[in-house]
């Protein structure tokens, strides 16, 4: 995986920045997926992350209408893996929802994100919950088309942080299309959803040895049962553990060194 994490595009670009030729463009069922479906593997997502910014590169190059889109969907993936969202979740996110976090200060007003719209209880209003920012590749992201793209879609008044060419929301129904056309682009496994990389980050997470308390109130689960579901370990992540288990069972005692 690239470093500095999923994604080729972020902010502090030290060349021309993708955006700078976008003004000479032209016309500038709410289901969230199976908690048993499978993650995508860390090569997959960062394939396909990386093919979300190869849209936007095409686009410019071609000065063809859709790149401000292509360059906000990027990000909304990008936002999506790096916070744990749900696509509705994500549809409904404004602006101001980013906020800073004092234990975190690298990390700006980007610190924190209040998720207004968790998944609601039958018969209750939405959930909300705040999630810490954890991953420094997406916040440079997100940061650079907050202050450097929203601005060209001309929504200056709207609220929205995904705001359309046309001056609405985007949609959850828009987001999973705009997905199924990247993953299937890329011929990566159809039971793989825009519910997937909500479940990437819990296990990607896991694999890097954040604790699973905190993974819980991130993703806002009640229960650590959901979270285990979540989790779908690579086989080198298990092969890891079990040597880790093993190794003072298998550790030469003082006896053996004697001999």
């Amino acid at each position: 995986m690239r470093e500095g994490g999923p994604g080729r595009r972020s902010g502090g670009n030290t060349g021309t920045a993708p955006w700078a030729d976008l003004t000479t463009i032209a016309h500038l069922n709410d289901y969230e997926g199976r908690p048993e479906a499978r993650p995508f593997t860390r090569e997959e997502i960062q394939r396909f992350l990386d093919y979300a910014d190869d849209q936007v590169d095409r686009a410019v190059r071609a000065k063809r209408k859709g790149a401000l889109a292509a360059y906000r969907d990027a990000t909304l993936f990008k936002v999506i893996y790096g916070w744990g969202l749900r696509r509705t979740e994500t549809s409904k996110l404004d602006v101001v929802d980013f906020g800073r976090n004092s234990k975190a200060p690298q990390f700006g007003r980007y610190g924190t994100l209040n998720v207004r719209y968790g998944k609601a209880k039958k018969g209750q209003p939405p959930r909300r919950r705040n999630v810490l920012s954890v991953m420094d590749w997406a916040v440079e992201a997100v940061a650079d088309y907050v202050e450097n793209v929203r601005p060209r879609f001309g929504c200056e008044d709207h609220p929205a942080l995904w705001v359309t060419e046309r001056g609405g929301r985007v949609k959850p129904a828009e987001i999973n299309a705009r997905f199924v056309t990247y993953r299937d682009a890329l011929k990566l496994p159809k039971e793989l959803t825009v519910h997937s990389a909500r479940h990437s980050y819990v296990t990607h997470l896991t694999e890097d040895g954040v604790d699973r308390r905190f993974l819980q109130q991130q993703v806002g689960h009640e229960n650590d049962s959901s979270t285990a579901i979540y989790t779908h370990v690579s086989d080198d992540f298990m092969n890891t553990m079990l040597h880790k288990a093993l190794a003072p069972a298998l550790a030469p005692t003082s006896a053996d060194k004697d001999r």
